[in-house]
């Protein structure tokens, strides 16, 4: 788990994929479309890894970096 200023990811290695979890990312813009899991949830979002998958490394790090933002304003949504 990373955290600044509050809880930003979580990383989970499960047996076919790998889960990064978003804890405030019903709150971040995703352009991308990076999320793909825990979309029903209220607070968090999720994005699933599998074996083979391209992965936007720009886009996730922005994602991270937004997510980071968020907490430093307070957990204000711009």
């Amino acid at each position: 788990m990373w955290a600044h200023k509050g809880n930003v990811v979580a990383i989970g290695a499960f047996k076919d994929h790998v889960k990064l979890s978003f804890f405030k990312g019903a709150l971040l813009d995703d352009p991308h479309g990076l999320f793909n899991a825990g979309l029903e949830s209220k607070g968090s979002r999720a994005i699933d890894l599998r074996e083979g998958d391209d992965i936007d490394e720009t886009a996730l790090k922005n994602l991270i970096r937004a997510a980071v933002a968020h907490n430093e304003s307070g957990g204000r949504k711009k």
